[in-house]
């Protein structure tokens, strides 16, 4: 059974040995933040909350699930009473503004927080992980009237968000969404429509649901270029004491093949009152703000389901006993080797940890490039156009990465962990959506390669590299073999880009036939040099000396067994189209 421990010494490490992060809060003006002793108190409460209130909910959760009855939504037994608590500790306004009643503190900071909550019960922590998305929007583009109106009590958790955007014929292609504004007598809007797939939708868990939705103008242009942004409420307030309906109803929830214990909504709009966010056919942009966080955390939750199912994997393998170590006897005292002395087994829990520990590295590093873009101190969009480059990879990577791990940890359970009691089968199924919700990983693949590489004229791609190589010229002589590797790497991607890119001139299916290929080529690379950045500082940390063969021995399991995986992405790309282009009848 899976029992949730949160990896507080990594936590520690990435952040105060790796990352360096009380200079970074520094040098970003988060001042407040810049304490080390206050970051381990939080990562310390964090765990408590995690292990002991919300992690023995989760099977619980998945085996109970939601219900609907007459619109409403129940959720699972316990739900509610850990919302409260989390809300009452403060952790929903961790990383929120200040002037609106939030924490103030960085981004980054909260990112250990949703990794714990993502591994604990990642069901729960679509709740509260909607919510942040709905802040952001609003702080970044609502009018003021609507900031002292809304964002109080949502940063305090009183009040949740959602995003509205898809619809049952549209799917991810946004420009088709037929969901309508009208403009009413008062100057706001009559919002009339249904949205699906609506993640935390309607639940009893907050007395107010806040929507955000995509709708459409009358008159305005076809496609995405017609959509507008809308703060949709489920009760409007319009006086102190008193909520009213505002006819936004739920009038089914998904049954699902994972988080089960999270609502999937159908959401009707019934010339419910809307307030525009942003300007008039600009609601794509605006929403994009909510989507890139989104994106991130989806991100997060790929790789954090996947190091509860290592743990739990681990920690059974060290116990189990079956057949003896092909080299004799491990254990002579047992009537057989714990299955651990297996080299296939070691492969599968190393794939597991080498895995989880490059994403996590690699959220934790875009989580400070967020930092960096929030405080307004990026003149030249450096860092932004980074963020904006690694946030497809850490999407649609990390929820790959997740769902292998997961799958190698039911697999090293063997036929148990084929049944449901075990509760590793739960993992499997609650990281598969990972890869298809806030865009399926092959649109992250073609933003990749198509937006954020070609159309960028592999600029920000380059200085990505530049900054990698400047790594590889200063790893540490022991190290220098893999520093070799990956510099050689990175001249490849860039003649492979350029392949790409000149392919892609010819015929532009190219794009789709290498993008998925592409991105995660670009994402072994990436993980390889933060799994090579965090072995060459290791050293001079005050880490123990078992914590620092482990790093150097997840560094060279990756370099040797999962880094070689960028040579068949690099042929599959080097393929082409060709294998593709068939008439429809070949498919049959």
């Amino acid at each position: 059974m899976p029992q949730y421990s949160a990896p507080i010494n990594e936590f520690q490490f990435i952040l105060h040995d790796w990352l360096n992060i009380t200079q970074h809060y520094q040098e970003i003006g988060a001042e407040d933040a810049a304490d080390r002793s206050l970051i381990n108190a939080i990562l310390t409460e964090s765990a408590r909350f995690t292990e002991e209130v919300i992690s023995p909910l989760n099977y619980k959760g998945d085996q109970q699930g939601c219900t609907i009855s007459d619109g409403q939504v129940g959720t699972p037994n316990g739900f509610t009473e850990a919302y409260q608590q989390y809300c009452e500790s403060g952790w929903a306004s961790l990383a929120c503004s200040t002037e609106y009643g939030g924490q103030g503190l960085p981004y980054s900071l909260s990112s250990a927080l949703s990794e714990m909550v993502s591994s604990a019960n990642s069901a729960w922590g679509m709740y509260p992980g909607l919510t942040h998305g709905a802040i952001s929007a609003l702080e970044h583009h609502a009018g003021e009237s609507l900031k002292k109106a809304f964002l109080p009590k949502l940063i305090s958790g009183e009040w949740t968000g959602t995003m509205c955007l898809t619809e049952a014929h549209c799917g991810s292609d946004l420009g088709l969404i037929k969901t309508s504004a009208v403009a009413d007598k008062n100057g706001d809007y009559l919002i009339s429509g249904s949205k699906i797939f609506i993640s935390a939708g309607e639940h009893d868990m907050s007395d107010n649901i806040i929507h955000l939705v995509l709708a459409r103008l009358k008159g305005s242009p076809a496609g995405t270029a017609g959509i507008s942004l809308f703060l949709v409420p489920k009760m409007l307030k319009p006086c102190p004491e008193q909520l009213t309906d505002n006819q936004v109803t739920c009038s089914s929830i998904e049954h699902k093949m994972g988080i089960k214990a999270s609502a999937t909504c159908v959401i009707n709009f019934d010339q419910s009152k809307g307030y525009l966010i942003g300007e008039i056919n600009k609601g794509l942009s605006c929403m994009f703000t909510m989507m890139n966080k989104a994106r991130l955390a989806t991100g997060i939750q790929g790789y954090a389901i996947a190091e509860l199912s290592r743990q739990a994997s681990l920690q059974y393998a060290k116990e189990r006993v079956q057949m003896r170590a092909l080299s004799g006897a491990h254990s002579p005292d047992l009537p057989a080797d714990p299955i651990i002395v297996h080299p296939d087994v070691k492969r599968m829990l190393f794939i597991q940890k080498a895995l989880v520990e490059g994403c996590r590295g690699l959220a934790f590093y875009a989580a400070t490039l967020v930092d960096k873009v929030e405080s307004n101190n990026d003149p030249d969009l450096k860092y932004e156009k980074r963020l904006s480059l690694l946030t497809p990879i850490c999407k649609a990577f990390m929820s790959e990465a997740g769902f292998e791990s997961c799958n190698l940890g039911l697999q090293v359970f063997g036929g148990h962990g084929y049944i449901t009691e075990s509760e590793m089968e739960q993992q499997v199924r609650d990281s598969r959506i990972a890869s298809i919700y806030e865009g399926t990983n092959g649109i992250q693949a073609i933003d990749l390669l198509a937006r954020k590489v070609l159309r960028d004229n592999q600029q920000t791609l380059k200085l990505w590299i530049e900054d990698i190589q400047q790594t590889t010229s200063l790893a540490p002589a022991n190290l220098a073999i893999y520093a070799n590797d990956l510099s050689e790497l990175c001249d490849e991607w860039l003649n492979l880009t350029k392949t790409v890119e000149e392919k892609v001139q010819e015929d532009a299916n190219e794009i789709g036939a290498a993008a998925y290929d592409f991105l995660m080529y670009s994402g072994y690379i990436s993980v390889a040099y933060i799994l090579l950045q965090q072995a060459s500082c290791v050293e001079q940390s005050q880490q123990t000396d078992t914590f620092k063969r482990s790093k150097k021995q997840t560094l060279r399991f990756y370099f040797e067994r999962l880094l070689p995986r960028t040579q068949t992405h690099k042929s599959l790309i080097m393929s082409g189209v060709g294998a593709l282009q068939c008439d429809e009848f070949e498919l049959d």
